[in-house]
């Protein structure tokens, strides 16, 4: 199933928004690192390119002109680098592993009574990252630290 890049972006900015932050998480999963960079250079990287590129052309000239430009596209594409990365990884599908993982926790919530969806044959991140959030929010430290 091909996704455009506009899709992407948004599962990205969806993926973003969901996964729980959560320090038992950390070591885990690449995705709480990638979301911390991304959020950062969502806020830092358009000044930086603004400032890159008028200090280039202050002090080198408008013959820079081409390299600033450059160089302030570059800084502005890292935020969309990020959110692409996590809307690549929110639509693949769970390795073996994390899949029954994930089964186990859904049924534990469910055992434990949390509203949840019936889980699919082949879960995806976004889906873990859904299910996770859901454990945090609703369920009590206690129970969702045998887990990690």
């Amino acid at each position: 199933m091909a996704h455009t890049i506009s899709s992407m972006l948004k599962d990205g900015q969806q993926y973003l928004q969901t996964w729980p932050m959560q320090k038992q998480l950390y070591t885990m999963f690449p995705e709480c690192r990638v979301i911390s960079a991304t959020k950062l250079s969502i806020k830092v990287m358009p000044a930086l390119a603004v400032l890159t590129v008028a200090t280039l052309i202050n002090v080198q000239g408008y013959e820079m002109l081409p390299q600033a430009l450059a160089l302030g596209a570059f800084f502005m594409s890292l935020p969309m680098q990020g959110l692409f990365w996590l809307g690549h990884r929110a639509n693949q599908p769970l390795p073996p592993s994390l899949n029954s993982w994930y089964l186990d926790i859904h049924h534990k919530m469910q055992l434990h009574g949390c509203a949840l969806q019936s889980p699919r044959a082949k879960p995806q991140y976004k889906e873990l990252a859904r299910l996770l959030k859901t454990a945090f929010d609703e369920l009590d430290k206690t129970f969702v630290k045998r887990w990690f």
